[in-house]
Formats: structure tokens, C-alpha cells, sequence
């Protein structure tokens, strides 16, 4: 039947697009078959007449979204719904038109190139161009299609062009002459000022480098470079003197430290200026002839000896005159003073070089016009020896000799010692003290090595007769001047065995080790067992005086008698009782404690609640009476006295415990008219009562 049909994209014309016609061998032109169209697009973007297969498309096709289309193509009987034959292929292809412009992939492109450059894919239109002059540049690029002809669509784009730097400028200073002023007491490494100079170029093409090329101050300044501004920095390096040189003139160059071998017809890539460091004065502290002084002073110089002189001097051009002193700091003992016009230290106190060798001390120089511009220098001062100390013992000698000893026997070697300093060494020699030369039972052997030996002169020495000598000897040194001591040594006569060992000797301390006495032993121990047996009694009557029993009567724990030792001082006494304290309860001490004996423990005080003025007496005490029974810490008073049950009305009847009468009228109360005016009042209650009931 067909395979293939053909059609424009782009259709814009008002009518649908025709595209083909279906036709079956089996069609006799009777309306008797159906055409019937399926794929892609059928019924919506293809429609058939099925009466006589005309394909039409219903609306523009764009052949760049699909360029072919694959449908099935069918005729059936109206009648029947049956194929006349079988479902045939066929396929619409979109035939290309030039609807489309070209279009770059971006919309802006960006690019750069050197200045100074050859000519590339994208031409120079001028010669040498700088970047320096212009940096950016922008160019449209148009691109048309079918070769440029006409009909042909075209597109365009923009192109950012960027001139890159070289280095095609070398550097300019943009003065030919620099002045700097620093202050002569400038530190080493101290800034002087900056100098710049100027590079058109950028990034490492414009990088600087400078130096000092020539001038009279090259080994006093120094030149830097800073990498983030890319100034030379002048700086001191060595210590500037006004009064010596006031002004030096440098040569500074600057120089790029990357040159591109195509430019160097460009150059010379660096430039040269004219630097002039003024030097200006400044008021300086002293200086020192010495940075320290070191001096030698005999141990045995008088006071206000001179043992050297200082010299410091005013560097500036007044030249001010100078005040020595010593700081006390490092002269705590005033052993030293300077004369403070000359600058001579002399002694202020004697010396000993055994004592202390070496004095550090400080000496400060201030001008008399200025005393804040001062400066310090250290003075060493060694203590010469002089033969001043006599020769001694290296230690304490105490030896002894036995009773049976022989004559010319060794008993004890000496050795001596001396303070002083010996450069050749020490020299000592041994010998008795005049006095007992001749009548020693003892000889005295110089060993010529600074020892000698302790010789016995008898045979046989008793210690009943003489149990200790004491041998005196003289030791004597042979420096200038020679100095001796006399030095004793004890000897005790002990018993000894027939080798010589010691047995027995009236020194105790030579076969007993220090200590007290048995005799002293005792007496101390006596001492504190008397002190432990008083400490005990007094504990013990402390105990019993502690409280005395307040009851009398054990017969009936229940019912006791108060005894106490002062009776109340009656009406006169206004101090034992205060009945407006029942009115203002308020007004109570609260924590006190009876006065008349030391309480056992104590307790924490139970608060009670505070009670209206309007309160009566008897509820006041009644509830009183009731706190202090439950209350194991409240003691009786002194006045008062405090009960398990109030009186008459109680279920336990009387709490009388004499029991020696049954009614009051039994009792008789006129002996208390015979106590005193104090008990005045009682008598006349008690005695007006007999009186009421006779009558």
C-alpha cells in the first residue's frame, strides 16, 4: 500500500496540513470500508477521514523536538467491523527548514591577554597595546549559518576582553631628595621613616626591593622592604651619637626583583633618591669610663680607706656636671661610701675577708641638673687577705693516759687549721707553752706536715695523785706577720689492761655516753608523780564540791525540803523578785541558769509562747507550773520553788512533809518577830492570822 509520507515543519497556514492518502485494493468507492489510524500522534496531532484515508496534521510541527513519526493504518468493513486485510506500517517523516539561528554555548565570554602581545585567534587591532592606557575591552561575535548567504540566521555573543600585566614599567621615585629627622638615643632596629616608589605594573611585576647603595651612614642605617605596601623602611642599626655626627646622607635605590628579558629595552628597571638622616640631641644620662669596675681592698685597711675611683661623664655638649652615690639596695650594712663630687670609694666599716670575700655593690651617676637622667654601673670588690687569724685546733682534743703508759709513747696525734689564705700554703708549728716546758710530764713532737704527736715524758702516772692535765700548746703559722695561739689539750689518767685497753677512768664522759645522772633521773620522776597525785586529788574534791544533795530526808523521795545557803533578803530585798515580771512575761531572760550551783548539762532551752498582758496571774503561773514540771532542765530558782502538784484542791491532799501537826492552828509562827526587821512582814501575815482566828 505505502510506507512512507513526507511533510514541512513550520506549516503556517490557516487549514490543516495535508499530508497523504490511505488507499485499499479493496475499496470499490461504495463507502463500504473504514479507515482506521493508530501511533504516534494519531487522533490528536493526525487525523484520517475514514472515508477516503485523507491524512491530515492538525497543527505546526517542529522537526528539531521529533523528526519522524511511526503510525499502523488499517481498513475494516463498515458493516461487519471486520479488516479487509491486515493492519499495514508507515512512517511520516518532518522535512527540515532553516528556522533556527546559530547560538553561542555561553552568553557572555571572558578572556584575556597579555599586553604587548603577537597577534592570535581574536587580532589586535592596534599595535602595543598597554594596559597601562586600557585594561578591558568588550566585542560582540556574530555567527550566521548557510554560509553566510542570504536567507541564513545568525547569533551573537559578547567577549570581555581583559589586558593582562607585564612588566613593561619600571619603577620612579616621586621625589628626588628625602629628609628624616631620629632622636640620637634611638634604640638599634628603631624606625626612621618610609620612602615609596611608584610601578604603574601590578601584582609581581610591581613587587620592590630596596637598598642603601652608597652614602656615609651605611654601617649606621639599615633599608627594608614591607611586601604589603612595598615601602622601604630606614631603620637605625647601630647607636647614634649627636655630639660625634649630626647628619648622614644615603643613596636608596629601588630596583624590580622581576624583569621580563622582553621589556629590558624598557628600562633601566630601578630608580635612585637622595636620603638625609638628621640627628637630633637629646639629654643622655651619664656614661661610664667601664661597663664594670673591679677592685681590690686589703682586709685590714682603717676606716675611710680610698680603694678606687669611678669617672663617668655627660656625653652631651653642655656637658653637666655629675653626682655620684651608692645604691643602698646593694649595700644593705653601709660598708661602703663614695665621695659624690670625685666619684672615690673609700670604706665606711671594717672588713674580714673570712666574713664575706666579695662586696657587688651599685654606683649611680646622675647630672646635678637633671637627677632623672642617671645611669648605674657595677662595682666588684674583692677582699684581700691578711694574716690576721691565728692558727687552732681542727677540733677539740681530749685524751687520756693510762696509769701503766711508758715513757716517749704516743697517745694523741694534733692537727691544726687556719682562717686565713695561704697561696704557698699552710705551716704550722707545735710546741709547749714556755711556762710548762720544763715540767711537763709531757713532749710535745712537730711533725713538720702541720701534725704533731703527744709524747709521755714518765714512766707510770697515778690517778689517785693527778687524774687530768692539762697540757697547754702553742701553734704558730709562718706567714707576715706570724700568728700563734695556745691551744689545751686535756688528759685524763685512766686504768688500763696490760695492752693498753681502757678499763676504768675518773672521766666519766669517756666510757659513758652523755646523759643525766641516776640522781636526776630520780629527783624528775619524783617530781612528776607528785604532780600527777595533786592533779588527781584536786579532780576528786572539785567532784564532791561539785553539788551538794538538796534533799535532807530520804525517807520519802515524793516530799522533800529546799535547803538553801542564803536566806532572801524579805521586804527590803528588792532585787530577789519582780512581780511585774508575771505581767510582762515578755520581759524574761530567757537561758539562765541557777547561780548557786554549776548545772550538770546543758540543754537547748524550750521558747514558750509569749502571754497577753491581760492574762491573769494564777493562769500565768498555772501554766508556768505546768512547762517547768515536763521540763527536765528547769532548776528551782532561787526564791522559788517549783512542785509536781499545786497546793490545797490537789487529789494528792497536803504536801506537807513534817507531819508534825494537822491544821495551821497548830503551828506557832511568833518567832519570826524575833528574825529581824526583814522578816517583819511575814510575821505580821502569820501572827495576824492567829489573831483573826481567836477572835
Amino acid at each position: 500500500m505505502w510506507n512512507q509520507f513526507f511533510l514541512l515543519e513550520e506549516y503556517t497556514g490557516t487549514d490543516y496540513q495535508y499530508v497523504g492518502k490511505l488507499h485499499s485494493d479493496q475499496d470499490r468507492g461504495d463507502g463500504s470500508l473504514k479507515y482506521i489510524l493508530s501511533g504516534d500522534g494519531a487522533g490528536d496531532l493526525f487525523i484520517i477521514n475514514e472515508n477516503t484515508g485523507d491524512i491530515q496534521a492538525t497543527r505546526r510541527l517542529d522537526r528539531e523536538e521529533k523528526p519522524v513519526y511511526i503510525l499502523r493504518a488499517q481498513a475494516i468493513n463498515k458493516r461487519t467491523g471486520r479488516p479487509v486485510e491486515p493492519e499495514s506500517e508507515f512512517v511520516i517523516k518532518i522535512h527540515d527548514i532553516n528556522d533556527n539561528e546559530p547560538l553561542f554555548t555561553k552568553d557572555v565570554y571572558n578572556a584575556s591577554v597579555p599586553e604587548m602581545s603577537d597577534v592570535g585567534i581574536i587580532k589586535t587591532a592596534l599595535l602595543n597595546m598597554d594596559r597601562e592606557n586600557r585594561e578591558q575591552y568588550q566585542v560582540v561575535i556574530q555567527a550566521k549559518d548557510m554560509g553566510g548567504q542570504m536567507g541564513g540566521l545568525s547569533g551573537t555573543t559578547t567577549v570581555n576582553i581583559t589586558l593582562t600585566d607585564v612588566n613593561d614599567n619600571p619603577p620612579r621615585f616621586p621625589q628626588s631628595a628625602y629628609q628624616f629627622r631620629i632622636a640620637e638615643s634611638a634604640a638599634p632596629n628603631a624606625p626612621i621613616g618610609q620612602i615609596r616608589a611608584t610601578d604603574a605594573d601590578v601584582g609581581v611585576n610591581a613587587e620592590m626591593k630596596y637598598s642603601i647603595t652608597e652614602g656615609d651612614g651605611l654601617e649606621m642605617f639599615g633599608i627594608v622592604t614591607d611586601k604589603e605596601t612595598q615601602e622601604g623602611i630606614l631603620t637605625v642599626k647601630k647607636p647614634l651619637d649627636f655630639e660625634k655626627r649630626r647628619q648622614f646622607t644615603l643613596k636608596v635605590e629601588a630596583a624590580n626583583p622581576h624583569v621580563d628579558p622582553r621589556f629590558v629595552y624598557l628600562g633601566p628597571f630601578k630608580d635612585v633618591t637622595t636620603v638625609r638622616v638628621l640627628v637630633e640631641d637629646v639629654d643622655e644620662p651619664p656614661v661610664f669610663s667601664r661597663p664594670a669596675y673591679v677592685l681590690e681592698v686589703k682586709e685590714d685597711v682603717p676606716i675611710s680607706t680610698v680603694i678606687g675611683t669611678l669617672t663617668a661623664l655627660d656625653p652631651d655638649a653642655a656637658k653637666n656636671p655629675i653626682k655620684y652615690s651608692v645604691d643602698r639596695h646593694t649595700d644593705m650594712d653601709r660598708i661602703f661610701n663614695i665621695d659624690s663630687g670625685n666619684g672615690s670609694i673609700f670604706t665606711s666599716k671594717l672588713l674580714d675577708r673570712e666574713t664575706v670575700l666579695w662586696h657587688n655593690i651599685t654606683i649611680i651617676a646622675s647630672e646635678i641638673n637633671n637627677p632623672k637622667e642617671s645611669s648605674r654601673v657595677p662595682v666588684y670588690i674583692k677582699v684581700l687577705d691578711v694574716n690576721d687569724n691565728a692558727p687552732e685546733f681542727a677540733m677539740f682534743y681530749e685524751t687520756f693516759v693510762c696509769e701503766n703508759a711508758k715513757a716517749e709513747q704516743l697517745i694523741q696525734t694534733l692537727s691544726a687549721i687556719d682562717k686565713d689564705d695561704s697561696f704557698g700554703g699552710h705551716k704550722f708549728s707545735f710546741s709547749l707553752a714556755p711556762e710548762v716546758a720544763g715540767s711537763s710530764n709531757f713532749t710535745i713532737l712537730d711533725n713538720r706536715d702541720n701534725t704533731a704527736g703527744i709524747f709521755t715524758r714518765k714512766m707510770r702516772y697515778n690517778r689517785h695523785e693527778m687524774s687530768m692535765y692539762l697540757l697547754p700548746v702553742v701553734i704558730s703559722d709562718n706567714d707576715d706577720p706570724i700568728q700563734s695561739s695556745t691551744e689545751t689539750v686535756t688528759i685524763r689518767v685512766c686504768a688500763c689492761d696490760h695492752r693498753g685497753k681502757l678499763l676504768s677512768c675518773n672521766a666519766e664522759a669517756l666510757i659513758h655516753p652523755t646523759g643525766l645522772s641516776t640522781g636526776a633521773l630520780v629527783a624528775i620522776l619524783l617530781c612528776i608523780i607528785i604532780l600527777l597525785v595533786t592533779v588527781v586529788l584536786f579532780a576528786a574534791l572539785r567532784r564532791q564540791r561539785k553539788k551538794e544533795p538538796l534533799i535532807i530526808s530520804k525517807e520519802d523521795i515524793r516530799d522533800n525540803i529546799v535547803s538553801y545557803n542564803d536566806e532572801g533578803g524579805g521586804e527590803e530585798d528588792t532585787q530577789a523578785f519582780d512581780i511585774g515580771t508575771l505581767r510582762n512575761p515578755e520581759a524574761i531572760e530567757d537561758n539562765k541558769l541557777r547561780r548557786d550551783i554549776v548545772p550538770e548539762a546543758l540543754f537547748v532551752p524550750r521558747r514558750t509562747p509569749v502571754v497577753r498582758d491581760s492574762t491573769d496571774v494564777r493562769d500565768f503561773i498555772s501554766q508556768r507550773l505546768k512547762e517547768n514540771d515536763t521540763d527536765p532542765t528547769a532548776p528551782p530558782y532561787d526564791s522559788l520553788a517549783t512542785y509536781a502538784y499545786e497546793g490545797n484542791g490537789s487529789v494528792a491532799e497536803s504536801l506537807s512533809s513534817l507531819e508534825s501537826v494537822t491544821t495551821d492552828g497548830d503551828q506557832d509562827y511568833d518567832y519570826l518577830s524575833d528574825w529581824g526587821p526583814r522578816f517583819k512582814k511575814l510575821a505580821d501575815m502569820y501572827g495576824g492570822a492567829d489573831s483573826d482566828r481567836d477572835s
